[in-house]
């Protein structure tokens, strides 16, 4: 009777648990601006809805409430040791032979995060990604302690480190290259828990490699902006044409009636100097009601044709 009790109370209790966080989650969505937050709620939901009974080593996807639309989730519940000494294989993440897991916990939950395309521009606002784009969903790696009591409470995070065989990251699958961006190579983007974006080169096609837990995703360089050309209507540039038409013939019409003055200014002043020098050799006289020019008078010294020598008496 007792044992018949307490399960109906846990059922209770887990129905309420996820119905009061269906509600948060719905809440919570529409205003989700913060890449961490939504790491604690997928958490959240994943140990709400987390089936004990499911065989350790396997992974199951988590079905997500309906705000949280194309976010994928997997997780899997694992030993520290067995993790340790035969890697596992999450989705597109690989963790080989010698990961770690710190602190080591009896059991872990990895979780796996696929925030396809829209969810992953919250990344756009959390770190600087000026001058590159995400050419392929945000996928994340994360680990938590996994006890008995898994689906109560709020487990804690932990870190897992892989140092001698790199954890790698195919995302073959899910790569969205534009066609803008053929023949580029993508780079492998780190986003770090404080804010910044590690850029390294692939391994080989759409594969990355990691040391440690995270988010991940690939980018390229954004395409330098070309000026858009606006078109112009038809009536546009028939008015144009006619205004810059009318304009030109005006200004050929002044540069002509300025030429034309200065020539007849020049003509002008070649007549004044030539009368002014004629009027200076040739002195111009009255004579009754007729000008005329006239010499001027000069006299002429008067010399004597036979010298005379007076002789003394």
């Amino acid at each position: 009777m007792g044992s018949l009790i307490f399960s109906l109370t846990w059922i209770i209790l887990s129905w309420v648990s996820l119905s009061l966080l269906s509600m948060k989650a719905e809440a919570e969505a529409e205003g989700i601006r913060s890449a961490r937050l939504l790491d604690l709620l997928i958490r959240d939901y994943t140990v709400k809805s987390f089936d004990r009974h499911l065989k350790t080593g396997i992974v199951h996807t988590v079905h997500l409430p309906a705000n949280f639309s194309g976010i994928k989730v997997d997780t899997g519940r694992f030993r520290c040791g067995s993790l340790h000494r035969y890697g596992a294989q999450v989705k597109e993440f690989h963790l080989g032979i010698g990961v770690t897991v710190q602190p080591c916990a009896e059991r872990v939950m990895v979780i796996r995060q696929n925030l396809g395309h829209n969810w992953s521009s919250i990344y756009y606002a959390n770190y600087d990604l000026s001058g590159y784009q995400l050419v392929s969903p945000v996928l994340g790696l994360l680990a938590y302690n996994a006890g008995s009591d898994v689906s109560f409470g709020s487990p804690f995070q932990l870190g897992i480190l892989a140092r001698d065989k790199p954890i790698k990251i195919d995302f073959s699958n899910i790569t969205n290259l534009a066609s803008n961006t053929t023949g580029t190579r993508p780079l492998c983007a780190s986003f770090e828990g404080d804010g910044k974006v590690t850029l390294k080169n692939q391994v080989s096609p759409n594969v990355c490699v990691a040391t440690r837990h995270g988010h991940f995703g690939l980018v390229v360089e954004k395409p330098p902006l070309m000026p858009v050309r606006k078109k112009i209507s038809k009536w546009k540039v028939v008015v144009g044409s006619s205004i810059g038409a009318a304009l030109g013939a005006f200004l050929l019409g002044l540069l002509l009636v300025a030429m034309f003055v200065k020539v007849k200014k020049k003509a002008r002043m070649e007549e004044l100097e030539r009368r002014a020098y004629e009027e200076e050799a040739l002195q111009v006289s009255m004579v009754g009601h007729i000008r005329a020019p006239t010499a001027s008078v000069t006299r002429t010294s008067p010399t004597i044709e036979h010298e005379y020598i007076h002789y003394p008496s």
